[in-house]
């Protein structure tokens, strides 16, 4: 299985060694993790644990949006220096948050549609992080010439919402633990209408931990336990969904 959203580079919730963690992920067949930053601290991390596990883990690099101030610019150049010595395979997370603040939805939208041109230039696919913004999110998209290949990570919309963004692009859809919990909403018909070619497994760690592990920190270890349910929800077996998420991420992520 392949963690295509995982923040187990975060010392502080790792407190025992973040290493540690990576190797129970690959102890309960996560091979691969990818490790999306957010801001320049965070970009520093995740430099330092692939340094540390470089077969098991890759890099994404990109400001995300509640991390997005005035000084984005700058922020962003800062990220951008750790392009080369990661050697990312997304730009991300990135997008739209208004969850927490719209204050800054001019901002947010400045930063992001910069950075879908920075990935398109680079040649990368872009990490989406989408929380009460869709509307915001597809009007970003469609000023850009040619928008690159997505992931929504961490969706947890209707079966409509998907209809919608697929009018404007064909993008795959990062399902966690959220599909696992009992109050999970019309997220199971989601996927159901995403269908299984265009879904990736990620735990988003140290957030979200499926349901048996619901209530704990949550780890890249956890993957089985979504990757099980969907298989249930789509009528597959396990080593079915395993193959053909793995061949997702391999395809997006192009390793």
């Amino acid at each position: 299985m392949i963690d295509s959203h995982t923040h187990i580079y975060m010392s502080e919730s790792f407190p025992e060694g973040c290493a540690d963690a990576v190797d129970r992920a690959v102890a309960a067949g996560v091979h691969t993790m990818i490790l999306p930053a957010v801001d320049r601290e965070s970009a520093s991390e995740v430099a330092a644990l692939h340094a540390a596990c470089p077969v098991q883990t890759r890099t994404a690099m990109g400001l995300h949006p509640t991390e997005v101030g005035e000084d984005w610019k700058e922020e962003l150049d800062d990220i951008i220096k750790l392009l080369s010595p990661t050697r990312p395979v997304a730009i991300g997370e990135v997008g739209i948050d208004l969850y927490w603040d719209d204050s800054n939805i001019n901002l947010q939208k400045e930063a992001f549609i910069a950075q879908l041109k920075l990935a398109k230039t680079l040649g990368l696919p872009v990490i989406i992080h989408c929380r009460d913004g869709l509307d915001v999110c597809l009007e970003c998209l469609q000023k850009i010439d040619e928008i690159p290949e997505l992931v929504f990570h961490s969706f947890t919309g209707s079966p409509e919402d998907v209809r919608r963004i697929r009018q404007l692009c064909d993008p795959y859809f990062g399902i966690n633990g959220v599909v696992t919990f009992k109050n999970s909403g019309s997220l199971p018909e989601a996927v159901k209408e995403i269908g299984i070619d265009r879904i990736l497994l990620e735990t988003d760690s140290p957030y979200l931990a499926p349901v048996p592990k619901r209530g704990r920190r949550n780890e890249s270890s956890y993957l089985p336990f979504i990757n099980a349910k969907i298989a249930e929800i789509l009528g597959l077996s396990p080593e079915e969904t395993d193959q053909a998420t793995t061949r997702n991420a391999k395809l997006f992520f192009k390793i």
